[in-house]
């Protein structure tokens, strides 16, 4: 068999460089789009660029690349889908993996896959069948139409689609593999990228769709589409996030990973069906942009060696809160950057896995395979950790055995979604967990919020009313941006993080003991120095890092 598969890979990418016309006549385009694609190795290499730039279609891609690898191309039409045999094959399988058997002729099973470096499906079929194995190359989306029609679909759609699903589908996918679509999706993503933005928003209303971009933590308008594109918009990115294009009618997540001008970027997908139809939110990961220094994220000097000394124990529990978007994340990777070290193991469960770190073993949580936190966790302590990451406690269970860990000799680090960090301790408690465990098990809580720092292009001296400035402690002159285009004329650039970082000492482990409130354990920590994050603000502002009116943006409840 595996004869089979490295015979199946007839490759034409030996040169270390192809030329301009050799790529022209491969791709049967004009000379002017093969000169924007600057040196390409092979012409698969070639082929992805011109795919992500809306030059040539998936369907034309896959039939060029079924050359490359010597597999037919199949449109899988509906004569060509023929019964085929029984099998002990999940087509559940087969819509994860992307492949379909769609026949079987001369005793030889017909497997087509949307991927021609799929030789482990390959494998599996001929493993779980013991047949012969003709391989042929298609389109996810013809792929999914046809285990639509030889198989059914799943049982939640078969309660809610029409009998005409399969035909909107159908257009869908035209719609969605058009130039114009995958330009426009393209350049959305291309633009965010440009912008420093974490996120992008399409969301649909009544007589329109509106693209926002996040930037430094704000929402900004930047497109308005036309309302007729939603859906073929909405299919692009779900086709490039290997998601169900069929189903809009249940929220779904996927995963898109590109390059943007030759940074390599992570996207995070997530719709949601609303009443004008699936919004979509896309959270960009900018791997080169993986800044995890501790003395980069924003702590005061103070406050950085506080830290240090908190990860530097051997077990207990760190807590980092704040609410979604607060850099939570970037902390705790910050520390596990420190700490990751030949002769410590790590590992971490997560929801999602935002960045991989060599070194450290990392499970993403799956819900639906039954690997919650609490499941996963409870097994990671039997795999002789030194240290675990927890994404996040979110129940008692979690949080209980979070606490054996920490008891019996683990480091935890965990997130938590509190206002302040003396809240956090009474959290646990309200989630069923028993005052002293809390109070033996906890060693220190750092709260967080992001703030926008200012514009460096547009910084400029401003006087403040003295009721203000002797309200804050200020000295009547700060600083702020006045607007460029640098800062596209918001005034700031980049973000920073405000801390509150509270340490568990006797005293306040008395005072969990007792049940005390969040209020009391909050007024002991501050009789014993610690700074809350509107005083933490107010010393960025002193040093004109960031602005009095972004520290109460953030931080004015806390």
């Amino acid at each position: 068999m595996k004869d089979f598969l490295r015979k199946k890979k007839k490759t034409l990418n030996s040169e270390s460089s192809l030329n301009v016309k050799d790529i022209c006549a491969f791709w049967d385009i004009p000379l002017r789009e093969a000169q924007l694609l600057g040196k390409c190795s092979s012409y698969e290499e070639a082929g992805k660029k011109l795919l992500m730039s809306g030059t040539i279609s998936e369907e034309n891609y896959l039939r060029k690349i079924s050359t490359l690898y010597n597999i037919p191309f199949v449109l899988l039409n509906e004569d060509q889908l023929k019964s085929p045999p029984e099998l002990n094959i999940d087509p559940q399988i087969m819509r994860a993996k992307k492949f379909v058997i769609f026949g079987e002729e001369n005793g030889a099973l017909q497997l087509a896959v949307a991927d021609p470096t799929d030789f482990y499906s390959v494998e599996y079929v001929f493993r779980k069948t013991n047949k012969k194995v003709k391989l042929f190359i298609s389109t996810e989306e013809r792929i999914e139409s046809a285990l639509n029609r030889l198989y059914g679909k799943e049982q939640t759609e078969q309660e809610y689609t029409s009998s005409n699903e399969l035909d909107n589908v159908e257009a869908l996918i035209d719609m969605a593999s058009e130039a114009p679509i995958i330009r426009l999706v393209n350049m959305l993503i291309s633009r965010a990228v440009e912008n420093n933005a974490s996120d992008i928003h399409i969301e649909p209303f009544e007589n329109e769709v509106k693209v926002r971009y996040r930037i430094d933590g704000v929402l900004r308008e930047v497109e308005s589409l036309s309302k007729h594109i939603l859906p073929a918009v909405v299919s692009r990115v779900k086709i490039m996030a290997r998601l169900d294009i069929a189903n809009r009618r249940v929220p779904q997540d996927g995963r898109i990973k590109t390059k943007v001008g030759g940074r390599e970027i992570d996207i995070r997908v997530a719709t949601l069906p609303t009443i004008y139809g699936e919004q979509v939110v896309m959270r960009l990961l900018d791997k080169e942009k993986e800044e995890w220094d501790v003395h980069k994220i924003g702590f005061s000097e103070k406050d950085k060696q506080k830290f240090l000394n908190l990860i530097s124990v051997s077990h207990g529990i760190i807590l980092v809160t704040g609410p979604t978007g607060s850099g939570k994340t970037t902390t705790l990777y910050s520390a596990l950057k420190i700490l990751n070290r030949p002769e410590v193991k790590i590992i971490t469960i997560e929801d999602p896995v935002e960045y991989v770190i060599p070194g450290i073993v990392q499970i993403q949580v799956n819900p639906q395979a039954g690997l919650t936190f609490a499941s996963g966790l409870r097994s990671i302590v039997r795999q002789d950790p030194d240290i675990i990451m927890v994404g996040e406690i979110r129940d008692k269970e979690t949080a209980d055995i979070a606490i054996h860990a920490a008891l019996t000799g683990h480091l935890v680090l965990s997130t938590l979604h509190t206002n302040d960090a003396a809240s956090a301790a009474t959290r646990l408690i309200d989630m069923g967990v028993e005052n002293f465990l809390v109070a033996s098990s906890l060693i220190g809580i750092v709260a967080q919020r992001l703030v926008r720092t200012i514009c460096p292009k547009c910084k400029d001296k401003i006087e403040i009313p003295t009721e203000v400035s002797k309200k804050f402690g200020l000295n009547g002159i700060v600083y702020k941006g006045k607007g460029c285009s640098f800062c596209k004329g918001s005034g700031y650039f980049g973000r920073t993080a405000i801390y509150e970082i509270l340490i568990v000492d006797e005293e306040i482990r008395k005072a969990i003991l007792s049940s005390a409130d969040s209020e009391t354990i909050k007024k002991i920590a501050k009789n014993q120095g610690m700074k809350t994050l509107i005083e933490n603000g107010i010393e960025k502002v002193k040093e004109g890092i960031t602005t009095l009116e972004e520290v109460m943006r953030v931080a004015h409840r806390v």
